[in-house]
């Protein structure tokens, strides 16, 4: 079985390849290493190698690991879906929340957010294939919620996330994110600016980045299999 480090290191192999063949500049393409489940031995493995960044599902399980790990500088993203009790705790100690998908959470993190801290970086999480069991916006009411989510104080939008419904074929992966990266755009060009597409897992990896991915959240390919 591969090292951490080794698995860290083919990983950002297949980015930087896949930055060439798409025409992407080198280093455009963030890794979001989704730490759900590992131990902090496990991040402080990865966090030796120059891993920064961080992804969270769960608040019970997360919060420790971010105590523990202070004097690391790491920075710790949020992913997972949010219940309006664990909103204060995400406010106090998340770098970025990725699954904005309604107004009342938005509001809630934005009051909360302490001011000691820098504006909470925010994606919107976008249902794009329209899946009844999915959490987020729908496409054609995404403008309404991230003109809101721009005029908040304490949060700074950064983009969007989408989790599409997945399938092995490459161009049928790279249909949704191309509409994503398309409502990114449009967005863009009516004045809410953002920066970020957090797009794209270890199976559909390629296809983000050539759709336009800024982050992609990548966990088995790190740390392999999850024990059940």
């Amino acid at each position: 079985m591969k090292s951490i480090a080794e698995s860290l290191e083919d990983l950002k192999k297949r980015i930087r390849q896949a930055e060439k063949r798409f025409n992407r500049p080198l280093g455009s393409v963030l890794l979001l290493a989704v730490s759900k489940t590992r131990p902090s031995t496990d991040i402080l493995a990865a966090a030796a190698c120059g891993q920064v960044r961080f992804g969270e599902n769960y608040l019970q399980e997360a919060l420790p690991k971010i105590q523990e790990l202070t004097a690391n500088d790491l920075e710790w993203h949020f992913i997972g879906h949010i219940q309006s009790n664990k909103t204060r705790l995400i406010a106090a100690n998340f770098d970025w929340v990725h699954t904005i998908d309604r107004e009342q959470i938005a509001r809630r993190l934005s009051h909360q957010r302490p001011p000691s801290l820098p504006p909470l970086n925010l994606c919107i999480q976008v249902n794009i294939s329209k899946e009844p069991a999915n959490s987020g916006v729908a496409l054609d009411a995404l403008p309404a919620l991230a003109k809101l989510v721009s005029d908040l104080p304490r949060l700074r939008l950064r983009g969007l996330l989408t989790l599409p419904a997945p399938t092995v074929e490459f161009e049928q992966q790279r249909l949704p994110f191309r509409e994503l990266y398309q409502a990114h755009a449009k967005l863009n060009r009516a004045g809410i600016k953002m920066d970020t597409l957090s797009i794209g897992t270890t199976h559909d990896m390629e296809a983000a980045i050539a759709e336009g991915a800024t982050m992609v959240r990548i966990g088995a390919a790190i740390f392999g299999p999850r024990s059940p």
